[in-house]
């Protein structure tokens, strides 16, 4: 299978992919825990159906250090113990931050607290952005059709 389009041949795609990445990289760089960061974009992968970033985010967090069990669990995270309330609120506003159109409030003031109770105010920042960013680079790859599977960590730098 091959993308509609090759998103790195366009002068276009490719210098919003540099500014996109470099605000992935402010991210990365703050104090919002690197399993969580990986733990949201590889939910809002899933639910958006993006074969790319599910393939980049699994293999990235297992090179990390992640346990298969937990990432076997993230689709359904809400029945698996392997874990923290902390991250479970993140997950839940990842869900909620992604499924935006499929409730009339978008992200409840239930899901928000909940989050709040677990990041400081720094750590909520950036996983807004983590979670908005996730879902930029899933619906550019969805768009497109881009294929998965041969993702090796730090492909992208």
């Amino acid at each position: 299978m091959d993308a509609r389009l090759n998103l790195l041949d366009s002068p276009v795609v490719a210098k919003s992919l540099r500014h996109i990445s470099s605000a992935g990289k402010v991210i990365s760089d703050s104090t919002l825990p690197a399993a969580t960061q990986e733990l949201v974009r590889l939910r809002a992968s899933q639910i958006n159906g993006c074969s790319l970033c599910t393939d980049m985010h699994t293999k990235e967090a297992a090179h990390a250090g992640e346990t298969s069990t937990r990432l076997h669990l993230v689709a359904a995270w809400r029945e698996a113990t392997v874990f923290t309330d902390a991250e479970r609120a993140a997950l839940e506003l990842a869900e909620q931050g992604t499924r935006i159109a499929d409730a009339a409030g978008g992200v409840t003031d239930e899901a928000w607290a909940n989050a709040a109770k677990h990041y400081d105010e720094e750590q909520l920042a950036a996983l807004v952005a983590t979670i908005a960013i996730i879902n930029a680079f899933n619906r550019l790859n969805v768009i497109v059709q881009q294929p998965a599977g041969d993702y090796q960590p730090g492909q992208f730098g």
